[in-house]
């Protein structure tokens, strides 16, 4: 009676947040999912799930496992499984996925490819673990020497259409 177990779920926990009227410039490379409210000039490489909300804006390219893109994106998509664009979505860019789903009202300008059996998607399988390039970079260091801090920026040099 006191017992009551919910058996087979696993939620979903956001390990990293940008809020939203934040404003990031550079890349995100994280291992854990991400949700983006805010603004992100820069790509976003993660091994799980990424979550822009319909406040989001990415001026960079998105590689993941899994995606829902409620917001603004220019850029290239690459997802290994799922994207998700939802009503309030509208992308600039080429989408690459297994599984693609489309909600009314969603806006999409470029081409798509999916299917597991595509062989951009099976080389991207491979291949998405490595250190594959979000965009043309560059590393600028600087140090805060009252606290004997340094902080690497990546500078995004990319051209968004």
């Amino acid at each position: 009676m006191f017992n009551n177990k919910i058996k087979g779920t696993n939620p979903v926990t956001i390990s990293n947040i940008i809020g939203q009227g934040s404003h990031l410039e550079g890349n995100i490379n994280t291992t854990g999912n991400l949700r983006v409210e805010g603004k992100i000039t820069g790509g976003i490489k993660t091994k799980a799930k990424v979550v822009l909300s319909h406040t989001a804006q990415v001026e960079g390219n998105i590689v993941a496992q899994n995606a829902e893109i409620g917001g603004e994106v220019k850029g290239t998509i690459e997802v290994i499984e799922l994207l998700v664009l939802k009503s309030t979505a509208t992308v600039w860019g080429d989408i690459m996925a297994s599984k693609l789903v489309f909600e009314e009202g969603a806006c999409f300008d470029g081409k798509c490819k999916m299917g597991k059996e595509h062989s951009v998607i099976n080389g991207y399988k491979r291949d998405y673990l490595s250190e594959t390039d979000l965009s043309s970079e560059t590393v600028e260091d600087a140090t805060d020497d009252s606290e004997g801090l340094t902080a690497h920026t990546f500078v995004n040099k990319s051209t968004i259409p």
